[in-house]
């Protein structure tokens, strides 16, 4: 039987509903200064928000190293009823100091942790936050004393380009992959190195069908994401609301051309708001409610409820299940 694992224990997969395939509730990088996600009542209200607009489950994308607290997300879960997907692995290496003590670990120690992660229990204390404990940290609980669990692996690479860091981090969510069945996100620096990134992984174990691409729309060439999805992967695309770069008409054209082609079924969305200055809760805009109250309506009118559906439910709900018991 297959279930996905959320941050409140372990659920059947059609019991996601509508799904935001990547968020952050909380998340603190140097590469986004002032722009912190580290207050729980604020994260609290806009998830809170998201809910209340018809999405009843997300992935919190954040990885080991930036910002996480799993205990806060689990409560934020239970108080909303949202249903929480959390991440292990670590980002693309521009994410963290050279000293942080992720950089410098062997693959097998980052395949370790992962693996823990997604079996026993993310720790309480995020790696480099504070000194860790010799022997790791106590293990983060919900708000019914259980272990709060990832259930989503995540590497990243940088723009066309995978330092060794980013090598070993990919080596590691394959080992935790193949030990557990979870499945594997990919931040993809600019949609570039999709092939790459799924003949690495292939190599190292990891089917296509169990490969998420995260951006693959700020590469936004409907021929590739053809190509990639009739590989098995599922393209996260996550560009509405940056008008700086392209308008939304833009992706619900790209949308439209990928699902032409019959591969709605490979189509995953999500905002990736992940800023401060961005999220309601926190005095910005638009919101993590921009997707499902100004962007699905428009993709509604062009493409049917029924593409949405696939789109929003039924891809989501392969992809987070998990294959192996872990």
């Amino acid at each position: 039987m297959s279930f996905v694992r959320t941050v409140l224990g372990d659920v059947p997969p059609e019991l996601l509903g509508p799904t935001d395939y990547h968020e952050h509730l909380f998340q603190v990088t140097p590469l986004l200064p002032g722009d912190e996600l580290d207050d729980e009542p604020a994260s609290h209200t806009e998830a809170g928000l998201l809910f209340a607009a018809g999405i009843t489950a997300m992935v919190e994308a954040t990885p080991v190293g930036l910002g996480r607290d799993p205990a806060a997300v689990a409560r934020i879960s239970a108080a909303t009823g949202m249903r929480v997907v959390a991440t292990t692995g670590a980002h693309r290496e521009a994410h963290y100091g050279p000293d942080h003590p992720l950089v410098t670990a062997t693959e097998a120690d980052l395949a370790a942790r992962f693996h823990a992660d997604l079996v026993d229990g993310c720790p309480a204390r995020d790696a480099g936050s504070t000194p860790e404990t010799p022997g790791g940290t106590a293990v983060a609980l919900a708000p019914d004393g259980r272990p709060v669990r990832a259930g989503l692996l995540k590497a990243g690479i940088g723009y066309w380009s995978i330092s060794p860091f980013e090598r070993r981090v990919l080596g590691a969510v394959a080992a935790a992959h193949r030990s557990t069945g979870a499945a594997v996100m990919v931040h993809l620096e600019h949609g570039s190195a999709g092939h790459e990134v799924l003949d690495l992984l292939g190599v190292d174990g990891v089917e296509p069908g169990r490969v998420v691409l995260a951006h693959a729309d700020r590469n936004p060439d409907p021929g590739l994401h053809v190509e990639l999805a009739q590989r098995g992967a599922y393209l996260g695309y996550d560009g509405m609301a940056r008008h700086r770069y392209r308008p939304d008409s833009a992706l619900i054209e790209l949308i439209e051309a990928v699902c032409g082609e019959g591969m709605a079924g490979h189509l995953l969305l999500g905002g990736d708001v992940a800023r401060r200055t961005r999220y309601v809760a926190y005095g910005g805009m638009p919101g993590l409610a921009y997707l499902p109250n100004r962007f699905l309506p428009r993709l509604r009118t062009r493409l049917g409820s029924d593409v949405v559906r696939q789109i929003m439910v039924g891809a989501p709900a392969r992809v987070l299940a998990w294959s192996i018991i872990g």
